[in-house]
């Protein structure tokens, strides 16, 4: 089996393909590839590894000796799923790698705005604290996140894997029912409730037709003044006008976004070139500890692996 993995720097330099090598008989790496390079450089692949390389039909057409797509990740709009099932090329995701890391990120965000330690770090960079007729100085306020309730939109891997940390903090949990649900089920709560009582709003929904814009300007004035809103799902969940417009004009009181709606971002995306103080971005990170990569490879080698001995598992097609 020859495998070209498309977008290998998707993930650290020293993270090791060495459990993938192991079931194929050729591995070659490119760091990005151009849609004008996928077929040159996969013309002769049996399996094409892609975290983010987008596989049209079109393109899919033209690799008659391709037998396996893996996507080194959860979502699958990157490949053309009906092609693929036609063409009688099996595609694979993976999921679960990196419940713990994103949890991690969640939290992390959490403790920095309810403890505010950058704000009383600085404090002392800038020599406040040998100045103080007092023990310590205080600063910004400092607030336990015990008994803050935390609504969870979107209740996989991800989301529970949340709600275990915040129930050691002590906090509330609201788990918010599909918005498009005709029924609550039991221990669910319908979406505009869990707007309207959480004080800090966890986004781990997939990005489908019922969860483009979901957080709009109708939900976002559903939410506490208070409230902090926190996106490690797809930046298209989330109308950029309308959360804009809250932050400014205070109708929420935080936000921070590990996506975007386009990724990269131009320089002139509006969530950028007008970020505001009560806005924090990060790059797409929050999955990537060192450990849910390796986890993640480790996971595309077991669905090369069943393929292969004609076992599949993790199959999308």
């Amino acid at each position: 089996m020859h495998a070209v993995f498309l977008d290998k720097k998707t993930f650290n330099s020293s993270s090791s393909t060495e459990s993938i090598n192991k079931q194929v008989n050729q591995l070659v790496c490119f760091d990005t590839t151009a849609p004008n390079k996928i077929i040159e450089r996969c013309i002769n692949a049996d399996i094409i590894i892609t975290n983010k390389v987008i596989l049209s039909e079109k393109i899919l057409n033209q690799l008659p000796q391709l037998k396996l797509i893996c996507i080194a990740a959860t979502g699958t709009n990157n490949v053309d799923l009906k092609a693929a099932s036609r063409l009688n090329i099996a595609v694979t995701n993976v999921a679960g790698y990196a419940k713990q890391s994103v949890a991690q990120y969640v939290f992390a965000q959490i403790l920095e705005y309810y403890n505010q330690t950058t704000h009383h770090h600085k404090n002392v960079e800038n020599g406040l604290w040998p100045e103080s007729d007092t023990f310590c100085v205080l600063g910004n306020p400092i607030t336990e996140i015990a008994n803050k309730t935390l609504g969870i939109i979107g209740y996989g891997d991800l989301g529970s894997s949340v709600e275990k940390i915040a129930l050691a903090f002590g906090m509330k949990i609201l788990i918010a029912e599909r918005n498009d649900a005709k029924h609550i089920r039991e221990s669910r709560h319908s979406f505009e409730y869990v707007c309207k009582h959480a004080d800090i709003i966890s986004l781990h929904c997939p990005h489908v037709p019922s969860t483009e814009h979901l957080i709009n300007a109708h939900s976002l004035a559903l939410m506490k003044p208070s409230a902090m809103l926190i996106n490690t799902a797809r930046g298209a969940i989330i109308d950029n006008s309308a959360l804009l417009d809250a932050l400014n004009n205070k109708i929420i009181a935080y936000a921070v976004l590990d996506v975007l709606d386009c990724e990269p971002p131009p320089p002139n995306h509006m969530l950028l070139s007008n970020q505001p103080e009560n806005l924090k971005v990060t790059a797409h990170i929050a999955w990537a500890s060192n450990e849910a990569q390796s986890r993640l490879l480790d996971l595309v080698a077991q669905n090369i692996k069943a393929f292969i001995n004609n076992k599949p598992v993790n199959r999308v097609d």
